[in-house]
């Protein structure tokens, strides 16, 4: 990344406070973003979080900055429309793994295929947190939840795979409970000019009792320190799908530059929508008439 003024991490602190479980993976997400921002030197004027809903999804609330509390599932969209408005403004989505993964997917896909030049940040708990614990997309097999008391009986959904194959040119996964390393792979995928994924293990720990704190400890590795390649998509994608015990890799999977889809739309080339008038000039005006007379 390119030499920027750090600006200091106060700055992007909110009066009010999270209010989340003591111990939620959700209060390092947080702490990991508002460094992040300040190492990319990026004022909170000029920063948008949008979420849907959720524990996570409260997130926009907890930092000093633009904030939209969108619908569930919707944050995308929303998020799109505001960096298509304003190509200037950084723009960060932030939500959790059913937020996304679940009623929000079908806007995930079609955000990494668009490579629009956006964030998202998933807190990925493997669980419904704010309904009080059923099984989410994410959920492994077996895993004993309110809505799965046998053992949940679905396939879990790869993130990291869907969205290698849908487009996206930064997919990165981190862990919450190393807060130096996320907020680098943050700052990297905000830094990055594309659609940009951050999949973050985000213990719960009111309701998941499986995927703990000392669980991820010791069950993931850095692909830093297997010299992983990122520029290799293929080697990125067999990595994507490793999930055996001592094997789930958490860093940056992969990384290509691709054109946006803003550098490709011919109305957003020459004027950003934000600065334009609005209405119309008279003589525009006499030409839409005349088109009906």
């Amino acid at each position: 990344m390119p030499e920027v003024a750090e600006l200091p991490v106060s700055l992007y602190k909110s009066e009010t406070k999270p209010d989340w479980c003591p111990g939620c993976g959700d209060y390092g997400v947080l702490n990991c973003l508002q460094k992040a921002v300040s190492k990319l030197g990026i004022y909170p004027k000029d920063l948008l979080i949008v979420s849907g809903i959720g524990c996570s999804s409260n997130l926009p609330g907890f930092i000093h900055t633009y904030g939209f509390h969108s619908l569930h599932g919707r944050a995308v969209p929303v998020a799109t429309g505001a960096k298509l408005a304003n190509p200037d403004l950084n723009v960060v989505i932030t939500g959790g793994d059913g937020d996304a993964y679940g009623i929000g997917l079908g806007h995930f896909l079609h955000v990494a295929r668009r490579n629009i030049n956006l964030t998202y940040i998933v807190m990925d708990n493997q669980i419904y947190g704010l309904t009080t614990g059923q099984a989410s997309p994410t959920s492994r097999k077996g895993h004993k939840t309110k809505s799965t008391p046998a053992g949940n009986i679905e396939t879990p959904l790869n993130p990291l795979a869907l969205a290698m194959i849908s487009g996206a040119t930064f997919v990165a996964r981190g862990f919450s409970g190393d807060a130096n390393h996320l907020s680098d792979i943050m700052a990297q995928a905000i830094a990055h000019k594309g659609f940009s994924l951050v999949d973050v293990f985000s213990p719960c720990v009111t309701y998941n009792k499986v995927n703990t704190y000392p669980w991820f400890r010791e069950n993931i590795y850095k692909l830093e320190d297997v010299k992983h390649d990122r520029s290799d998509y293929e080697a990125a994608l067999k990595r994507a799908h490793e999930w055996d015990t001592k094997k789930i890799p958490i860093g940056v999977f992969y990384q290509t530059i691709a054109p946006t889809y803003e550098e490709e739309d011919v109305t957003l080339k020459n004027v950003r929508p934000l600065k334009q008038k609005l209405g119309l000039t008279s003589q525009q005006a006499q030409e839409i008439l005349k088109e009906f007379i």
